[in-house]
């Protein structure tokens, strides 16, 4: 099998963190996975499965070849040889900044053209090197956004095709028009060609199924899984116990995921300033860790400048870009964990890894996190874009140390017997294997 990822420069991205630890069990598993980056080399708190493997669809080459096409043409292979070097595409992604969808319209849209568009030179490199390398059984694609590449993959090597779905519904709608329609358009086309879809949620297989108008249940849904080793707390315990959770005088809340405004981080902090005002939890402490990028440090100094204006900046800590072994020691030191996110999110790897750490999510009544809750038992709901509501949920959990001990300890429990990605990849593979493709059930 090969799998296809594309990098996300300095990024930790949930598609490539799934990827890899996908990778990593199926060949442990005594199958044969080549995992294949494109565009810049990926960023992962776990090792590399494509360490050793060629980048694709160099970042520099499809940039520049979209932008000067008829200069381009003539460059010679050693040159853009040395630009698709990983050194090189790994420093360029350090700097580069968020791809903003309302600047590259019609290159999102050249790509899903396949041989029709301008990559068509980096679309016969990848298929040379599949048919010399590897001869795949199964390719891979991490996301729709892939599948110009699809047609002449199929053709060419007659590989079973998979493709993950995961927000591409949120990139796509940010597009300008004419190139949104067009590249809905084209994916349209595109997926109804693949073998096997796959969503990782119930509620974005049900949007994708209509964005993407599919028949009902073409979309299989195989909830993300991750790799739940060193998650383990110290303080698991039957759920049944009535022991109640010994209070610390210093209770934590936290928030893990990127330092963006997507993630809700800045709804957070107002959060926490009101329940530090209402004096009900004087000793609160506010622990902040996930991807920090360049374009979003002035932002986050501001939040910490307003953090500082209300006299609370001593007791909230940063915690930017960790490693696996520290993101896990973040996690297991936190009592209550929340990420209010503002966009709508497929899944949430972050909700996983917090209640694997034993640790009770509080999240918006929104998206996938309804069906994380339930699955896990280890959370709770409040009303979405509601910050009242958000304070009131986090106050009363706070305030109730059994329910936070029953919250952790079924929440753990059932992260490890279900959103394991030992889970996740034996339920893709027996797709795959079945050929439960095209919505057979």
């Amino acid at each position: 099998m090969v799998q296809l990822t594309p990098g996300a420069g300095g990024m930790y991205c949930g598609n490539c963190l799934r990827d890899n630890a996908l990778v990593t069990h199926w060949n442990r598993s005594g199958h044969q996975v080549c995992m294949v980056p494109l565009y810049l080399p990926l960023t992962l708190d776990e090792p590399d499965q494509s360490e050793n493997v060629p980048v694709f669809y160099g970042g520099i080459n499809v940039f520049l070849g979209h932008r000067i096409p008829w200069l381009w043409r003539f460059v010679p292979k050693g040159m853009r040889k040395f630009l698709d070097s990983r050194p090189l595409l790994k420093t360029i992604g350090r700097k580069v900044s968020k791809t903003n969808p309302a600047e590259v319209g019609a290159l999102t849209v050249s790509m899903l053209q396949g041989e029709h568009g301008r990559q068509r030179r980096e679309l016969r490199e990848l298929m040379d090197w599949l048919q010399k390398e590897q001869k795949p059984d199964v390719v891979l694609f991490s996301n729709a956004l892939l599948l110009g590449a699809h047609q002449r993959i199929r053709e060419d090597t007659g590989a079973k095709t998979v493709c993950f779905l995961t927000g591409e519904d949120a990139f796509l709608d940010k597009l300008p028009e004419p190139h949104r329609s067009r590249a809905w358009g084209l994916i349209r086309t595109h997926v109804r060609q693949v073998d096997l879809l796959v969503a990782p949620s119930r509620y974005y297989a049900d949007v994708m199924t209509s964005r993407l108008e599919l028949p009902p249940r073409r979309i299989h849904v195989v909830y993300n899984g991750i790799n739940t080793d060193g998650f383990d707390a110290d303080t698991t315990a039957d759920v049944s116990t009535d022991v109640p959770l010994v209070t610390d005088p210093s209770p934590t809340l936290g928030f893990f995921a990127r330092m963006c405004a997507d993630k809700g981080l800045h709804v957070l902090i107002d959060a926490y300033i009101e329940l530090r005002n209402r004096g009900n939890i004087p000793t609160l402490k506010l622990k902040i860790g996930g991807n920090l990028n360049p374009w979003n440090e002035s932002w986050v100094e501001l939040l910490q400048w307003k953090l500082e204006l209300e006299g609370v900046l001593q007791d909230v800590s940063f915690h930017p870009n960790p490693g696996r072994a520290e993101k896990i020691q973040f996690l297991r030191s936190l009592d209550v964990f929340s990420v209010p996110t503002v966009c709508d999110e497929p899944f949430g790897f972050y909700v996983v890894e917090a209640l694997a750490a034993g640790v009770p999510v509080v999240l918006p009544a929104k998206a996938a996190f309804p069906e994380l809750v339930e699955k896990s038992g280890g959370g709770i709901l409040y009303v979405p874009h509601d910050r009242f509501a958000l304070v009131e949920a986090l106050e009363e959990l706070f305030a109730d140390g059994p329910k936070r001990r029953h919250l952790s300890v079924t929440g753990q429990n059932n992260a490890r017997d279900f959103f394991t990605v030992q889970r996740a990849a034996q339920e893709i593979m027996e797709l795959i294997e079945n050929g439960r493709a095209r919505g057979e059930e």
